[in-house]
This record gives structure tokens, sequence and C-alpha cells, in this order.
């Protein structure tokens, strides 16, 4: 009998990423969902969608990530990263399915100069990065069987991400400023699509919490800077301040996430940012 594995946030940037190479593991069955398929905020309608599937396996892709937009709509960033989160655990918790809840750097302050370690204290700096620490809580509290994966910068061909962004505004314009005191780690999302594969092929009980991003660790700028010269563009790219680049919500000056324990619990060989970065680039060639 196959794996049955659902995908919630399935038209998500993660979520397609995990399509993109779903056919790579004939073994395994996927259930892709989106908010208009299966809501996770409404308890009801999750347990139903569990009993009428036999499911084994949930990566909970589902998020509400407009990192601004959470300021102004606290309500909906809770009902999706919490309440949801809360939902998807218990339904999880009652059928005995395994989780894995997708999480963010965004749950530390950004303090710190050394890579994050899962065991480092957690201290949000906005309402994104606080309604989804809440959900690894929620996640923690009804469901044993858990794996949460917090990851970083996410980019790939799919969804809205800083590499498409830097591609449609380097075809628009000739000149560009990008924030240079942020740094961090850029994860391609189909990379880390294949590690939550190979989480699931493992089929481990060490159930935990586990940092995921590419090798390495720049600004935004030198990743911008990088977009641009493997796409031979040559705008004029200038460093700015986070402070001279005004948004509703703080961002952490330095979320650089220590994989060490993922890598060597599951046996993953990371790729390095760049490498990930070129790979991207071809495929939205």
């Amino acid at each position: 009998m196959k794996t049955t594995i659902l995908v919630t946030g399935g038209n998500g940037q993660l979520g397609q990423c995990i399509q993109s190479i779903a056919k790579q593991f004939p073994a395994l069955s996927f259930l892709f969902v989106d908010k208009n398929t299966l809501d996770i905020t409404i308890e009801k309608n999750v347990l139903e969608f569990f009993e009428d599937h036999h499911i084994h396996w949930c990566i909970n892709c589902a998020a509400y990530t407009a990192v601004d937009h959470a300021e102004e709509n606290r309500e909906l960033a809770h009902q999706v990263n919490v309440v949801g989160a809360r939902n998807i655990a218990n339904a999880c918790h009652w059928n005995g399915s395994k989780l894995i809840q997708i999480s963010t750097d965004f749950v530390f302050d950004g303090k710190k100069s050394l890579p994050y370690k899962e065991t480092d204290c957690v201290n949000p700096l906005g309402i994104y990065g606080r309604t989804k620490l809440n959900g690894e809580v929620e996640v923690k509290k009804n469901c044993p069987s858990h794996f949460i994966v917090r990851t970083s910068w996410l980019y790939s061909e799919f969804g809205n991400n800083f590499m498409k962004t830097m591609l449609r505004l380097g075809s628009e314009r000739d000149q560009l400023s990008v924030v240079n005191d942020q740094i961090g780690s850029p994860t391609y999302a189909v990379d880390l699509a294949e590690a939550l594969i190979q989480i699931i092929q493992l089929d481990t009980d060490n159930y935990s919490v586990y940092h995921y991003s590419n090798r390495g660790h720049i600004s935004w700028f030198d990743f911008a800077k990088t977009i641009f010269e493997q796409t031979n563009n040559n705008l004029i790219l200038n460093p700015i301040l986070s402070r001279d680049y005004a948004t509703l919500a703080e961002r952490p000056k330095y979320s650089v996430l220590d994989t060490t324990k993922i890598s060597d619990e599951f046996a993953l060989e990371i790729p390095f940012w760049r490498d990930s970065l070129i790979c991207a680039l071809s495929k939205v060639k």
C-alpha cells in the first residue's frame, strides 16, 4: 500500500515545488489541497477531510506569509498560522498521522552573530514570526508525532519570491537599491521539498524541531548581485541600510540557521546556496 501524504498550501511556493518532484516517488501518493479545497481554519472541515482520506503524513505548507501585511491583518495571520496549525495537529493526532510543520527563521530576533541552533531562544520581532511560533507551540501541544522544520529566504521558479522579483525588476529598470545589512541563507524550495520527502521515506520517530536552509550565508544585496551576474544583467545595484527601506514589519538582521542537526539525523547532503540558485535560474529561463 502506498504512503499517502497530504500537502496543505498545495498551490503555494513550497507546495508547487513538492508537486514538481512528486512523480519521482512512485511509492508515495500525494494529496495537494489549497484554501479552496480545505480551509484549515475550520476544525470541522479538517477533521472530516482526515476521516475521509487515509492519511499517513501531512506536510503543512499552508501559511499566511505576507510579513508586512500580517502587521495589519493580525487576525487573519493568527487564524491561518495558529488556529490552522492547531486544527491540522489535532487531526493528525486523532488519525494517527505524522505531521511536518513548516516554520520560519522569523521566530528569532536576529541579534546573534552565529548560526541559530534549534535550542536557541526564540523572540520574534513581528506578527508573522509570532504567529508562526505560536503555531509551533500548538503543534507540540496537540500532535506528539511531529517534525517542525524551520527554513529561511525561500525562493524558486514558482510563486512570488525575491529571485523572481529581482528578475522582473531587472527587466524594467536600469538601477536598483537592495538592503545590505540583513544576513541569511537563501533556500531553494525544491531542495527543501526533497529534504521533506527524505524525512518521510526514512520514517523515523525522532520527532523534534529542525533547521533547513541551503549552505552559506549572504545579504539580500549579495543575493541580488549574484542573480544579476548569473543572468548577465548589468544594471546598477546600490546597497542600502534597512533603516533606509521602510517596511511595516521589522526583520531580523541575522537569521542564519544551523543545519547540522537535520543533516546528521536524516543523512541530508545540503547544497550550497549559489549552486541551487544557478539551478533555479536555469529552470526560469
